[in-house]
């Protein structure tokens, strides 16, 4: 059973992979410009975000949870950064250390607060979640009043605009959080105890698992990189905007679908979820320079991730 069970991840790897190289293929055909450098630097730019979402969310999801919250802790983590860069814009460097631990704070924050409710009220993480997310989406407007806050310093937009060696930062960040995740999950107690509540809580629990623990652990991690990711977007942006963040986590979920994790949890690993999020980047990109009006790239990325839960279903 364990070498079928190896054949079969290994088939979904290899799926994604080629899945890839196809979409690749067809985009080279259909725009001149998709095989270009800039345009490939830009694709890992966008998917920089998703990128480092996408850990967070495959680790959520291998517990057999969900998050609908962390595109708007993306927002208040953002507002909240920039509000204090705002604030203390006379000292500088304090400042961005500052509005970086706030940032990260909130967002682990709210995955704390999001993992109590799931593991000590037992509320579904859906209900939980979907709640977190009005309720930080609301606060992002409340503390800016509905406007963006911009004139930010210019050490803090090396985060999001910054490069190391040619390679743009954000990219950087989205390879160590990568890496991290993989060795969480492969190399550590931790990552065997979150496939094993994700296959059978329960019994989880009765093999002397610290189950809620673990999973709070879990949301405390996807919050705080939530907040990382809002940061970085802010950065970015060079400004604290409190709509942005807008549907990510559906582009996320999708994201961590398409790389084979289960919805159901306990299958999966954020090295699918890389693939997942090339997937899910290069399909967008490919399909605003072959001119797809964005009404149509919706319905494709549905058909995309309505394709990959059937075939969850049936390696099950």
């Amino acid at each position: 059973m364990p070498s079928l069970l190896g054949r079969i991840s290994s088939a979904a790897q290899f799926l994604i992979v080629a899945a890839v190289v196809i979409e690749c293929v067809v985009f080279a055909l259909l725009s001149p410009s998709f095989l270009t450098l800039d345009n490939f630097v830009n694709v890992a730019l966008q998917i920089a975000i998703y990128g480092i979402l996408a850990v967070g969310m495959t680790l959520v999801i291998l517990t057999g949870g969900i998050d609908l919250s962390i595109g708007s802790i993306v927002a208040l983590s953002g507002v909240v950064a920039a509000g204090l860069l705002e604030k203390l814009a006379h000292e500088a460097r304090l400042a961005i250390l500052l509005a970086t631990l706030a940032g990260v704070g909130i967002g682990m924050a709210s995955g704390s607060f999001a993992g109590l409710m799931v593991t000590r009220l037992r509320v579904p993480p859906f209900i939980v979640t979907l709640a977190l997310m009005t309720v930080c989406r609301g606060l992002a407007f409340i503390f800016t009043g509905g406007f963006a806050i911009g004139n930010l310093p210019l050490g803090f937009s090396f985060l999001g605009r910054g490069h190391l060696w040619a390679i743009p930062i954000p990219v950087v960040m989205m390879a160590l959080v990568f890496l991290g995740g993989h060795l969480l999950l492969s190399k550590s107690a931790q990552g065997r105890y979150i496939y094993a509540i994700g296959g059978n809580e329960e019994a989880s629990r009765l093999s002397g698992i610290d189950t809620r623990g673990v999973v709070q652990r879990v949301y405390l991690l996807n919050g705080g990189l939530a907040g990382l990711a809002g940061i970085t977007l802010a950065s970015r942006l060079g400004a604290g905007v409190p709509n942005s963040g807008l549907n990510y986590e559906l582009d996320v979920i999708a994201a961590v679908v398409v790389g084979g994790t289960s919805l159901m949890g306990g299958s999966g690993g954020v090295a699918g979820t890389f693939w997942g999020t090339v997937f899910i980047g290069i399909l967008n990109n490919g399909l605003n320079l072959a001119n797809v009006d964005p009404y149509t790239q919706k319905v494709a990325l549905g058909v995309v991730i309505l394709l990959a839960v059937l075939l969850d279903r049936i390696k099950k």
